[in-house]
């Protein structure tokens, strides 16, 4: 099991490191309904990981058995097609970043935040952490790897609930620690805010080509 948490937790790493979620999240704790919305994206958020995490460890059960020889062809081709998918989107990123000191614009359901609901945030959560691609693909990617193993339902379980704490943490950790002390952490919270809004073409590219390039390595190494 400890070999099963070891190999996602690069993959749960790249979910956590997502700058978007995180500014919203900010946003959500600097806004009127803060302990509302932020609790309900978390929410949503972390169900989603989960939900993405088990569905494809359930699919990669209808893989063919591994070859005597121990290779997994069929894993191999679903990991060097889903690392393909992430460099192809480091590249769509670099690309479409801002040009010189332009402050990138936050999307339109950001400036909406304020105004939303429980429900409404609780599916945003669940929006961004399971229908985004980038996230899509890691989380498939660890479902995948995860029902190749062959472990036992308690332990599939143990594994799945590691990488989700672990994907969501980045969320998890402002909100809670925002809860319990929010006066301290506005400031800070505000100041990374700002960092991640200005950086996050540059974040996601490299994070989404060293995912890529390792996934793709695990799908050759898996016709070995």
């Amino acid at each position: 099991m400890g070999q099963a948490i070891g190999q996602l937790l690069p993959l749960a790493l790249g979910i956590a490191i997502s700058p978007l979620p995180i500014i919203a999240g900010i946003l959500m704790l600097m806004s009127p309904r803060a302990r509302t919305t932020s609790v309900g994206f978390l929410v949503g958020w972390i169900a989603g990981i989960a939900i993405v995490a088990t569905v494809f460890t359930l699919l990669s059960s209808v893989l063919p058995e591994a070859s005597d020889d121990t290779s997994k062809p069929v894993l191999g081709v679903v990991q060097i097609v889903l690392g393909v998918l992430l460099v192809l989107m480091a590249v769509k990123q670099w690309r479409g970043r801002p040009q010189g000191d332009v402050m990138p614009e936050m999307p339109k359901w950001m400036q909406q935040i304020d105004g939303m609901s429980f429900v409404a945030t609780l599916g945003l959560g669940l929006l961004l952490s399971g229908a985004n691609p980038k996230n899509l693909l890691l989380g498939a990617s660890a479902g995948m790897t995860l029902g190749a193993l062959g472990l036992s339902g308690g332990e599939v379980t143990i594994v799945i609930v590691c990488f989700t704490v672990l994907a969501a943490s980045t969320v998890l950790i402002p909100v809670v620690g925002f809860l319990l002390a929010s006066a301290a952490l506005r400031e800070p919270l505000g100041r990374l805010r700002d960092w991640l809004q200005a950086e996050n073409a540059v974040i996601m590219t490299v994070l989404l080509l060293v995912l890529g390039v390792t996934i793709i390595g695990k799908g050759i190494a898996a016709f070995s």
